[in-house]
């Protein structure tokens, strides 16, 4: 399932702002928290048998959701997604990252570095929104 991770941020990406059209930053981080939540459920149902399966993608749904929190369609949501599927993917360049991954226990690490990853999304993308 090579580039699931990919697809999912894809189709994430539109719905987390719709949300943040219709509901604000608060509706964004409400989201974030229930998406974050069944993701650490699932994972954790899940992880015993398999570890981070790759077909266990509710982790880079969150994180895209934490990546775009008080952001609507612009430029600067673009940066966010691309930040954050940069850091995701280059998890061991971008500090915090792939040690979220890999000193976690269980669901937390699967979650973990999606959710860093989504923290410098979140971090680059209300830096293009200041200056443009």
């Amino acid at each position: 399932m090579k580039g699931s991770g990919t697809l999912t941020s894809a189709l994430t990406f539109p719905i987390a702002l719709a949300v943040g059209e219709i509901a604000g930053a608060w509706g964004q981080i409400a989201a974030l928290v229930i998406v974050t939540a069944a993701g650490l459920w699932a994972a954790g149902e899940a992880i015993g048998a398999e570890g981070d399966a790759p077909w266990i993608v509710i982790d880079e749904a969150a994180g895209m959701f934490l990546a775009v929190i008080g952001l609507t369609f612009s430029p600067a949501a673009l940066a966010a997604f691309l930040v954050f599927r940069a850091a995701d993917i280059g998890k061991d360049i971008f500090i915090g990252v792939g040690a979220a991954e890999r000193r976690l226990p269980g669901a937390w690490g699967v979650m973990g570095d999606d959710l860093a990853a989504g923290l410098y999304g979140l971090a680059a993308g209300h830096a293009v929104r200041v200056f443009l």
